[in-house]
């Protein structure tokens, strides 16, 4: 094991997130949430940086211009990630440290960035990108006399 990755290790278990050391540079990071449950996050450290990766939400239904313009909106406030969209079109925060910068409180700062950014985002992204699916959920579920109560986030879409 390198100093590099005692270093996170240590940052790691300092923050008492859940994590798992996949070998060499390569780790795992699950942050809690309340919107969105769980944000897994790699860390993958390479020559000169380590990067930073969390998928964030799946391709969107609908309103891409609106997400995407979110997107972009959001990237100008975002500390040490920016969002991405991948091949297929799903949402990523994705960013780099360089190696010099690699410290607990680096560690640190830039997961808490991916923590505010995945979980509080989330549920605008879903707002935004799936409204008529929500919509839909909705009224299957009060038709069906199921439980709405984790689409309370969602009530003014149903008026």
């Amino acid at each position: 094991m390198t100093e590099l990755d005692r270093l996170v290790l240590d940052a790691l278990r300092e923050m008492e997130v859940d994590h798992v050391h996949r070998g060499d540079g390569q780790f795992i990071v699950t942050l809690p949430g309340t919107a969105r449950l769980q944000t897994h996050c790699w860390l993958l450290i390479r020559d000169q940086t380590m990067g930073v990766q969390a998928f964030v939400c799946r391709r969107p239904d609908e309103n891409h211009e609106g997400v995407y313009r979110f997107m972009l909106q959001r990237n100008a406030k975002l500390y040490g990630v920016h969002y991405a969209i991948d091949r297929v079109g799903d949402i990523h925060l994705v960013g780099r440290v360089p190696r010099h910068a690699i410290t607990p409180d680096e560690i640190d700062t830039v997961l808490g960035s991916v923590l505010e950014a995945a979980d509080g985002d989330f549920n605008t992204f879903l707002e935004l990108g799936f409204a008529n699916s929500i919509r839909r959920e909705y009224a299957w579920r009060t038709e069906n006399g199921e439980s709405t109560a984790n689409l309370k986030a969602f009530e003014h879409l149903f008026a």
